[in-house]
């Protein structure tokens, strides 16, 4: 395939994908400033693999996997953390349900460790399956159960405190 061919698979791939990557590192992070940093990121690591992983056909799931490991190597980074104000945003999230209950699971979401959050991502924001969880993240099936039946336990807990 010729470079020109290449970069034009990686374009159409990254516009058709960006808004699904966008709203996944939302769900990671919980700020849409730094859930585009975080797709922005993916995309550029994306663009350096994509003659090797556009030939493999898992281009999906290796770009959530980047992300995955952006907003982990983000999250541990000190220096960038950011304290939480009571300013709306200057867009509005997607309203699939109220901003009340997405704003309380997006709170709630944060409150996971790392890998329990994106565990719980996957399997029920994404709809991935155990086996393509374990895959993306580089992990076990059974760690993969584990740790999302601890997520939600967690979300659960904090869910039903915050409602009473």
């Amino acid at each position: 395939m010729k470079r020109a061919e290449r970069e034009a698979a990686y374009v159409e791939f990254a516009t058709s994908r960006r808004d699904q990557l966008r709203r996944i590192a939302y769900g990671m992070c919980g700020d849409w400033h730094r859930a585009d940093d975080l797709v922005q990121t993916a995309l550029v690591k994306l663009y350096v693999a994509w003659p090797r992983v556009a030939h493999g056909g898992a281009q999906d799931a290796y770009v959530r996997k980047i992300l995955l490991n952006a907003a982990i190597d983000a999250s541990r980074r000190p220096a960038s953390r950011e304290t939480p104000t009571d300013q709306l945003p200057e867009t509005p999230a997607p309203a699939d349900t109220s901003t009340e209950d997405r704003a309380s699971l997006v709170a709630a979401m944060q409150l996971l460790p790392a890998q329990q959050r994106a565990t719980v991502l996957l399997r029920h924001w994404l709809g991935l399956s155990v086996v393509e969880t374990a895959a993306a993240l580089g992990i076990a099936e059974g760690t993969v159960k584990s740790h999302t039946s601890r997520g939600l336990a967690a979300l659960r807990e904090v869910l039903t405190a915050a409602d009473a």
